[in-house]
């Protein structure tokens, strides 16, 4: 039954959808500026794709880091970068209207608001070229959604999610893990900082990230917490990709990685767990698996911390169900989920005083911190 907001709704956009009161609106002066920002917001999510190439072009050139230093005349970019003059131009031009860069003066351009953010980011410079494989999968939207994804881009370059047997999780090799590896580990500071500011590890012993990848963040808290004992547990591959980080770190019997799947039985003992950027690409079933494995590997009292982006986040709602669920899509397995249904989870799983953790960035991720109660 429709309620009085719904005919109200359904009469405004129906309203709206009229070019007659279009080109009323665009004229009338206390309308006209909510029309032109609409029109623009639209416009941008047609060209969005075009933005993306402008920056990905921007970032195979190295034009930022280029610029890193200051401003450089056309003709000293001409000389730098291996474009023909015209497409040069070009690009510049575009990069400044992104915001990108700026133009100094005549002829001169220098680093812009967004572009100097990523001088030196390894991380964000990595994730852009990444995308060449999503925008493959995205060329056609519609495959995705009907679940024709056989040849897909992001499936490949995530083999784990392959219900190919012969790619089963424990089975893949060093060479089949390596490229998503790299790439986790290059972009895990997004995640790993938000996560060391909101939270303090001083109190914890011993600690179980699940699904840590080659250890970056692990290394982390090795380095920050020197009384911590560690073990990383991930799939056999990346397991002996992090052993061999801790060897070259020299971090001694304070870090290990353990090579299993973690649906099955976990190692015993932590009095905290981690996980950082694992559920949202796995389904409810999987999840609750995983969750109940944590909850039986803690000690009593012991503390889990997740966190990854969310569905939902305040202020970034495009992130989740556009973004990561476009991605998830393409890659072939999980969703994005909000935090309140994270938090059911993890209440379905046993944990209690389950609460947010605030993050400088939520963009990057969400933390949830829980603990396992200290009887049963």
């Amino acid at each position: 039954m429709k309620q009085l907001r719904d005919y109200f709704f359904d009469w405004r956009n129906q309203t709206i959808a009229s070019p007659r009161f279009q080109r009323w609106s665009a004229r009338f002066p206390l309308t006209r500026g909510i029309v032109r920002k609409q029109a623009a917001a639209l416009f941008d999510l047609m060209a969005g794709f075009v933005y993306s190439q402008v920056l990905l072009a921007c970032v195979q050139v190295n034009i930022f880091e280029v610029l890193s230093q200051g401003a450089k005349s056309f003709r000293d970019l001409c000389a730098e970068i291996p474009l023909p003059e015209a497409g040069l131009r070009r690009l510049l031009d575009a990069a400044v209207a992104l915001n990108l860069l700026t133009r100094r003066g005549t002829d001169r351009y220098a680093l812009g608001m967004l572009g100097a953010p990523l001088v030196g980011n390894e991380a964000l410079m990595n994730m852009i070229k990444h995308h060449i494989d999503l925008y493959h999968d995205l060329a056609d939207p519609l495959a995705l959604l009907r679940g024709d994804n056989q040849s897909a881009a992001m499936a490949g370059y995530w083999p784990y999610v392959s219900q190919d047997q012969n790619l089963a999780p424990e089975k893949l090799r060093a060479d089949q893990v390596q490229a998503y590896s790299t790439l986790m580990s290059q972009t895990q500071p997004l995640v790993s900082a938000e996560v060391l500011e909101a939270y303090s590890f001083a109190q914890h012993k011993n600690l179980l990230d699940i699904g840590g990848g080659e250890g970056k963040f692990a290394l982390d808290l090795a380095q920050q917490y020197p009384n911590l004992q560690i073990t990383l547990f991930d799939i056999p591959a990346v397991a002996a990709l992090a052993n061999a980080q801790f060897k070259q770190r020299q971090f001694g019997s304070r870090t290990q990685a353990i090579g299993g799947n973690f649906f099955d039985p976990l190692p015993q003992g932590a009095d905290i767990a981690t996980l950082i950027r694992v559920i949202f690409d796995h389904d409810d079933t999987r999840v609750k698996q995983l969750l109940a494995n944590i909850y039986d590997a803690l000690i009593p009292g012991g503390a889990l911390l997740l966190a990854e982006p969310m569905a939902g986040t305040p202020g970034q709602l495009k992130m989740g169900d556009a973004y990561f669920g476009f991605y998830l899509l393409a890659m072939g397995r999980g969703r994005p989920r909000s935090q309140g249904e994270i938090k059911n989870l993890l209440a379905e799983a046993g944990f209690e005083a389950i609460r947010l953790l605030p993050s400088a960035i939520p963009l990057n991720a969400q933390i949830l911190h829980c603990t396992k109660p200290q009887k049963p």
